[in-house]
């Protein structure tokens, strides 16, 4: 079953700080600098997918690092030998861009907290009925502020949902106003090449626009 302290910890720092830091590409020997700018930022979930360079050594860095500070989660989740994989690192959260009701099966039953990708209400509903903690919005590109509000005229108003992919600073505010729960910030905060230092500013800026 899912650690209900973790699917609180997860509805908490949401709830206060309502972004994803999702650092595609990050080195395993830098990752921890890049988090901790982002952290420094306010930002408290982070996220290593999976088709980054050694993200299991990465993950478990973090979790290492932050240990009960910060959650640290893993994305690009495909399958379930990866899920138990992600538990031997320690991640807290399975993100993936698609609706597989056994990645979601094996994260709850392995106490961690999941967060398909969903496009459509057909799937958002599967998701949560295979026991999903949060709707990913996948892809953002493809998902305007109305339909996020339709969407959260049908979904469970306890349903945590997440806007991923192509999500500006300027958006923010309308998908907020639209019922979005929080976002999930690739490019926006960090790319290969990118500096602790610029992740950080990234993210402040963000931070600030969520307000």
């Amino acid at each position: 079953m899912i650690s209900n302290d973790n699917a609180v910890s997860f509805a908490q720092a949401i709830k206060a700080m309502p972004i994803v830091a999702i650092l595609r590409g990050v080195k395993a020997d830098e990752v921890v600098a890049v988090a901790q700018a982002i952290y420094d930022a306010g930002v408290r979930v982070i996220e290593v997918p999976l088709n980054s360079p050694n993200p299991f050594i990465s993950i478990a860095s973090l979790a290492a690092h932050f240990g009960d500070k910060a959650i640290v989660g893993a994305g690009t989740v495909l399958n379930t030998d990866d899920v138990a994989r992600c538990k031997d690192a320690a991640a807290q959260i399975i993100v993936s861009p698609n609706m597989n009701p056994d990645v979601i099966r094996a994260t709850v039953a392995a106490g961690m907290i999941s967060a398909p990708g969903c496009l459509t209400p057909t799937e958002a509903f599967a998701a949560l009925d295979a026991g999903a903690n949060a709707v990913k919005l996948f892809p953002g590109e493809l998902i305007s502020a109305a339909a996020v509000k339709a969407m959260r005229a049908v979904l469970p108003k306890d349903a945590i949902v997440l806007v991923v992919g192509g999500v500006s600073a300027e958006l923010v505010s309308s998908y907020r106003e639209a019922g979005a729960s929080g976002f999930g910030i690739g490019g926006g905060i960090y790319r290969v090449g990118y500096s602790a230092g610029q992740a950080g500013a990234n993210a402040a800026a963000f931070v600030a626009a969520i307000g």
